[in-house]
């Protein structure tokens, strides 16, 4: 027994549940159902009591931690290793490949030579493990005590998110938003498949099952420019996303359920993680390839006995023993980027008779021919036309085109408060062009006359409606041109170009996990047999949980720790909004355009007046011509029943 706990041997020493933790529990199959042979809370039953600190079974004093990859998922899990597992973090080491720590979460530059973002990241107040963890780490810019987690409320508490440009079309004109636009078998469709069970949805697509009129709907263009889905991408995924965030679908149209940080996602998250991670001792080696994992197996498991390292283009391997932990971000979304300019366009010298060779793709590849327990990462690293897009970032100095910005801001955006609220999709573009501009400065040392603004697009293959050109073709001044047009200041665009530095991302593999995907494709946090190796990052299995969002990083390294160390704690699965019926029932009636769903009347007659009546959704309590036929029908069974003697 473990020393710390020898007051408690007696009760330890005869609990069926103690080193027997299910680490991963899976709210979409449990029964809450109270039984003498539950012990721990529910799957999803979030909230303190969830706080406890899992003590280890074990001392791990001596015990090395090697993390593969400085990015979220790689900084988290030193940060659970340090927290719940106890171990001392001068014995954690990070192997980088890069210069620098983040991995995806990047954000860089000055205004001389223009700043550079690749991607940003829209918040959910439901994150419980993102915000388990910052919660303790020190804030940016407040004094002691305060957190990461405190200073992101101080600004999102005070200063309310939303849009009220979300769509524009016809060179600039703001179109109307307020209605999803889905027919009611379409409104049938999205019921239908939140019905399904997982398992029936491998390797199916978006546009395998949902109809023309659903892809050309408000609703699916809100959904895919917000997230980044395509219609070839995972139709599981798809319905993940609607439960993950069932909560959140009205304010979907102008995006009034996102928080968003003050600063850009490096200098907000990584930045303190980071300086605590290194006070704290955490160590970290730059310019250091990981190539491949000596592993053993025998009928015992696996084992990490070696990492095959490339450092100043020399192999080496480091030993690893069996107490040791290794824990692999396998696949990267940003891996082989491409850049350009506002004169140049970028380089892409990579097809996919080349994709998946590169270092962020190469272990896992190499992983994955040992065992299939390590997953399938060919089927997302293959086919570059479907997993990647272009994204630009914008440093402007006051133009015409800040001019115009000025008439979609929610504020003024010099202000330092919400400013778009969120992207701005031009609906009409060919490419799909979307833009946001987030609270200014975006990054803590940009000058006050200095705006950092954010482009993507969805539809690259396309050529754009002004310039006749694909998009990643097109050199940083000619998508500034095309921008420009969007907006209805065409006329106006060497003012725009003057006053601003363009630089562009081409990705290949940005949403390489959407792609459609089948059980076992991607290996389990911990995959079977594995003692001493942990998966993390947006390509390993978790159970109801979305990919693409800081969460899912943590969430895969906070249950890698607790798996391999055998703590006492589980990891809680997603918030369970999408079980509660308040929710269910405005997700009904929002899918409607916020008319009255199926019984909805019936249903107020029914609660009116009771301690139940605030579950349903605002609205009025109008009802449709069909509750009116079935009240009717229910008025005459009554009449009919009155006129009957016993």
């Amino acid at each position: 027994m473990n020393k710390n706990t020898t007051k408690f041997d007696n009760i330890l020493s005869t609990s069926p549940f103690y080193g027997h933790v299910n680490h991963e529990p899976d709210s979409s199959k449990e029964q809450q159902r109270n039984t003498p042979e539950k012990s721990m809370p529910f799957s999803d039953q979030i909230g303190n009591y969830q706080r406890n600190k899992g003590i280890p079974n074990g001392a791990f004093l001596h015990s090395k931690v090697y993390i593969i990859g400085s990015g979220i998922g790689g900084m988290a899990t030193a940060y659970y290793f340090i927290r719940d597992g106890h171990i001392p973090a001068e014995n954690i080491i990070f192997l980088e490949q890069l210069q620098i720590e983040g991995g995806s979460l990047d954000g860089a530059g000055n205004p001389q030579e223009g700043y550079i973002i690749r991607g940003g990241r829209e918040m959910d107040m439901t994150y419980e493990n993102l915000w388990d963890m910052f919660q303790d780490i020190p804030a940016l810019e407040l004094p002691p005590p305060y957190s990461v987690l405190d200073e992101y409320r101080l600004i999102n508490d005070n200063d309310s998110n939303y849009s009220k440009a979300r769509l524009i079309h016809n060179q600039g004109k703001v179109q109307d938003f307020s209605k999803f636009g889905l027919t009611k078998k379409d409104q049938l469709a999205i019921i239908k498949l939140l019905l399904k069970k997982k398992e029936d949805l491998d390797d199916l697509t978006i546009d395998d099952y949902f109809s023309e009129s659903f892809l050309k709907s408000n609703f699916w263009t809100f959904w895919r420019t917000m997230f980044a889905f395509e219609n070839w991408h995972s139709l599981l995924e798809l319905k993940l996303y609607m439960h993950r965030f069932l909560h959140a679908i009205d304010g979907l149209n102008d995006l009034s359920s996102l928080v968003f940080p003050k600063y850009n996602q490096y200098d907000t998250f990584v930045t303190p993680l980071r300086n605590f991670l290194k006070e704290k001792g955490v160590k970290i080696r730059f310019d250091t390839l990981v190539k491949d994992l000596d592993i053993h197996s025998n009928t015992g498991g696996k084992i990490v006995q070696a990492l095959i390292v490339d450092k100043d283009g020399e192999e080496n391997k480091i030993p690893v023993t069996k107490d040791d932990y290794v824990i692999v971000t396998t696949g990267s979304m940003t891996e082989d980027t491409f850049y350009g300019n506002n004169d140049t366009s970028p380089v892409i010298a990579l097809d996919n008779s080349q994709s998946g060779q590169s270092a962020g793709w190469k272990l896992w590849r190499n992983l994955a021919a040992k065992s299939s327990i390590f997953g399938k990462p060919e089927k997302f690293c293959s086919n570059i036309e479907q997993s990647c897009w272009e994204s630009v970032t914008l440093t402007c100095r006051p133009s015409a085109f800040v001019e115009k910005l000025k008439e979609y801001a929610v504020n003024d955006p010099y202000s330092g408060k919400t400013v778009t609220g969120g992207i701005i999709t031009i609906t009409d573009s060919n490419w799909l062009m979307s833009f946001t501009c987030n609270r200014q400065p975006h990054f803590p040392e940009q000058p006050d006359d200095v705006l950092v603004i954010w482009v993507y697009s969805l539809f690259m293959d396309k050529e754009g409606n002004y310039i006749k050109k694909t998009m990643p073709k097109c050199t940083g001044n000619e998508i500034l041109t095309e921008l420009c047009y969007h907006v209805g200041i065409i006329d106006q665009a060497e003012n725009v170009i003057k006053n601003t530095i363009v630089r562009t991302a081409f990705m290949p593999y940005i949403t390489s996990m959407f792609m459609p995907r089948a059980k076992d494709d991607r290996p389990r946090v911990v995959p079977e047999g594995c003692k001493n190796l942990g998966l993390i990052g947006q390509f390993v299995e978790t159970n109801n949980d979305v990919v693409f969002t800081m969460e899912s990083s943590v969430r895969t390294a906070r249950i890698a720790v607790y798996e391999l160390l055998n703590l006492n704690k589980q990891v809680p699965d997603i918030n369970p909004l999408q079980y509660d019926i308040r929710h269910l029932l405005k997700a009904a009636r929002t899918l409607n355009d916020d008319k009255p769903f199926l019984g909805e009347g019936l249903l107020r007659k029914f609660l009116k007046g009771t301690y139940f009546e605030h579950i349903l959704p605002t609205g009025g309590e109008e009802e449709g011509e069909h509750e009116s036929f079935v009240t009717e029908q229910i008025n005459k069974v009554k009449e009919w029943l009155k006129g009957i003697r016993i």
